[in-house]
Parts: structure tokens; sequence; C-alpha cells
């Protein structure tokens, strides 16, 4: 019988798992053949409830579609550390955890840097009109004389970082070096970052200041829909709104809206409240109709480089716990 057991519910195949967790399980002084896991593809709760009854560690669902709610956390018994394998984790009830006494982690900034990247891509997509200017150009239209007078650029703009948190620092220390001036809020003022030169700004002042909006907070009940057609209105009609953090912070109706009507000159999205999104959805609408609208499928943090950091931080908090140490990047817990 195996010492240790570890319930993982994000899709990634038993021994695929287990490769990559040999070395970091040896150096916790465990073997990996002590180590049983088990898999779910599918979210069969009668089955993973059973499963997580006698677990060490819970692995969490990085698509978000298996969820730890109250009920499945009160069938744990011996479970040691809830690792989810991702920034968000909006889909675990991290109070009925704490409850509990399971601790809930995160990967911390793992994938902070590919998620920045992605945000200034979007930024400079956006400014430049690159995906219509592309569009037109393989359609046998030279746009030039036509886009010369709408294009941009990020130096000597505002750039409003929404949530000064791993990714937003990211976010703002790519900013300064395109040259843009950086504001921001958060509920917690960063000292560091504004020794670095940005400066903090009441929520509607950032939103009425920036030139370039980008989103990087955690959705909870307090940012659910916190850009929504009022705050839109508050802003530039120049100004472009990014959203790399979760679809349920902008209300994705208004968003559109604000595109089509003129409140804002555009808008980069990553996330939505459906994932897929229906070809109905109004950004995607808004994007096949020729708005300056920007969709990309939730990949901003999905480099190669920043799974195999994931991959890692992940396995080592799961090491550490079953090793009897205290993981890293807890977020309900002191």
């Amino acid at each position: 019988m195996a010492k240790y057991k570890i319930v993982v519910l994000s899709p990634v195949p038993e021994a695929l798992l287990k490769m990559w967790a040999t070395p970091i399980a040896q150096k916790y002084g465990i073997a990996i053949d002590e180590v049983e896991v088990v898999t779910f593809f599918e979210p069969n709760y009668e089955e993973i409830g059973r499963h997580v009854a006698d677990a060490d560690v819970v692995v969490g669902d990085y698509t978000f579609r298996i969820k730890i709610d109250a009920s499945l956390c009160e069938k744990m018994s011996k479970v040691r550390l809830i690792q989810q394998p991702s920034t968000g984790y909006d889909h675990i009830d991290v109070e009925a955890c704490a409850r509990r006494g399971i601790p809930v982690a995160n990967i911390g900034g793992a994938n902070a840097i590919s998620v920045a990247e992605h945000t200034v891509m979007l930024a400079l997509m956006l400014l430049k009109r690159a995906v219509y200017a592309h569009r037109r150009l393989v359609e046998g239209q030279w746009a030039q004389g036509e886009l010369m007078n709408v294009i941009g650029e990020v130096f000597g703009k505002t750039w409003g970082v929404l949530g000064m948190g791993r990714i937003g620092r990211e976010v703002a220390v790519r900013a300064m070096a395109l040259g843009a001036k950086v504001v921001y809020y958060d509920v917690v003022r960063n000292e560091e970052m504004e020794k670095r030169g940005a400066e903090y700004r009441p929520f509607n002042r950032l939103l009425a200041e920036s030139d370039i909006l980008s989103i990087h907070v955690p959705l909870t009940p307090a940012t659910r829909k916190m850009i929504g057609e009022r705050e839109l209105r508050l802003m530039k009609p120049t100004a472009v709104v990014i959203n790399v953090s979760r679809g349920e912070i902008v209300d994705e109706e208004a968003l559109a809206k604000a595109v089509r009507e003129g409140w804002i000159a555009g808008a980069g999205v990553d996330v939505f409240s459906v994932e897929p999104p229906p070809l109905d959805h109004p950004l995607i609408q808004a994007a096949r109709e020729g708005y300056n609208v920007v969709v990309t499928p939730h990949i901003a943090g999905a480099t190669n480089e920043a799974r195999m950091r994931i991959i890692n931080v992940s396995l080592e908090n799961v090491f550490k716990a079953l090793a009897g140490l205290k993981p890293d990047n807890v977020v309900n817990m002191p």
C-alpha cells in the first residue's frame, strides 16, 4: 500500500506527472513508488469525493471545471494541502477549506512574466491596429493612408495598472521600459513600485487618466463586474482596456458596447466569463465586425516556459506538504 496519496483534478496523465515529480520527490526524501496518484479528467464528484477522503494532497483543476466547494472539502479527512496549478483559485471555496484547517496554495508569480508579455502584446496590437491592418492587407487592400491617422505608441502614454500584484508589477516594469507613465490602483499601496516611479491613484481617477488600462486583480465578490458601463464612461475615448485576469471582472456587454459606440478606442481580452465563449458573445461579435477588439483564448499564462515553472512550483509545494514542511503561496491561512 502506498504511503502517500495525491488526487489530481487537472487533466494530466499519471505517468507524466510521476515523471515530472520523481526528482522533486527525491529532494524531499520521498520515493515516487511510495506515492499513489489518482487523476480525474471529468467532474465525477461522487468518485472524487470517495478518493479525497483519504488523500494527503489534492491538486486543483487548472481548467476550473472541477470545483472544490464546501461539501467536497468536508470529505477531506487528512488533506494537508490543496495545490492549485494556476494563479486563479475562484473555483475553490477557500474559506471552507480554512475552516477545515486545509491550506490552499496557488502558483504565486510562476506565470507573471508570460501574462505581462501578453498584456504588452495586446496593448501594442490595439494601438497599432495590427489585426485590422493584417486583415486589410491579406484582402488586397493597402490601408497605409487610412491607418496613419489612428495608430499610436506606448511611449508617452499613461498606463493604468489595476492591481499591483506580481503580474501587475511585471506589466508596470515593461510599460516603463517602453516609455509610459505608470499609475496604479490597488487596495494595498506598493511602496516598492512607487520608488521605481509608479504613482498611486484612487480608482476613479485611474480610469480617467489611463490611456491603457490593464486589469490584474483576482476575481472576488468585490471585483466581480468591477469594470462596467459607469467605469467605462469615465475613461478617455482614446483609451484601450485589456483584461487578462478573469472575464467576470468586466461587464462584457458593456465593454463591447463601449468600443462600438466610441466611449473607448479598443479592448484586448484573453479571458471570458464563459470559456470557450459562444460565437454570439458580444466581444467576439465586435471583433468579427471589425471593431478594434483583439481576443485570445485564455493563453496569456500558457507559454512553454510558464507551464514548466507552474509544474515545478506546484510539485515543490506538493512534496513540501508530504514532507511535513510549510507550503508556499498559501492564500487562505496565515
